[in-house]
């Protein structure tokens, strides 16, 4: 009986002749495992405090707070309202000095208002120690206004039109709040009034932040 089996299974495989499975494609092979950290559905409030370091005539402070929310752990979006002041710098008071006596229209920071998307394609695990530290990576991009003030003394003001580009990084502390590092650059066109141009500048800002996130989905 079992002769007969084998000899039917041995006539059936040649009948069919052997199965080709084919090649896995990359796409289709996917990671199961699901971050510990997840954003999809939550909104993210937070308030962060940067510096705008790369300017030769100002330096500039800010205090921002931020309101999002994730559609999913990769996609968002994210309002953000800042308000700071930009101090001259040591070689714009040189400039003005008796020794050179030159009054250069530089424009100083004062507020801002921004509406960005962002996206986070890397999620990541690294070991501090005996502590797993969950981080990401994300780049966003959107549209604002800035608000400038001229370190002239008439003090004029300036509404600039602004397209924010950046890269940063979140530090989850718990499931609920994270630590952000950013850095963004804020295109600006500017009209400026006592030379009566319109100029193109850059406002990079260097921040950390700390965000708190509402509960998950369970």
């Amino acid at each position: 009986m079992l002769s007969l089996l084998l000899a039917a299974t041995l006539g059936h495989a040649a009948e069919t002749g052997p199965v080709d499975v084919g090649a896995l494609k990359a796409s289709e092979i996917k990671v199961v495992q699901k971050s510990l950290y997840g954003m999809d559905d939550r909104t993210e409030m937070g308030a962060h405090l940067g510096v705008m370091p790369f300017d030769g005539f100002t330096l500039g402070t800010q205090l921002a707070g931020t309101y999002g929310k994730h559609s999913s752990d990769t996609f968002g979006w994210e309002v953000q309202v800042g308000a700071g002041y930009g101090f001259k710098t040591g070689h714009y008071s040189l400039l003005e000095s008796p020794t050179y006596g030159v009054a250069v229209e530089a424009y100083r920071y004062l507020a801002s208002v921004q509406s960005t998307v962002e996206y986070a394609p890397i999620y990541a695990k690294m070991k501090a120690g005996d502590t797993i530290v969950h981080h990401d990576v994300y780049v966003l991009g959107g549209a604002g206004l800035t608000v400038e003030q001229s370190v002239l003394p008439s003090g004029d003001l300036a509404f600039a039109p602004t397209i924010p580009l950046g890269v940063g990084a979140r530090v989850w502390l718990k499931k609920d709040r994270a630590l952000r590092l950013e850095l963004r650059d804020n295109l600006m066109i500017e009209r400026r009034a006592q030379t009566e141009t319109t100029a193109f500048k850059q406002n990079a800002v260097v921040s950390v932040g700390y965000t708190k996130f509402s509960k998950a989905r369970k």
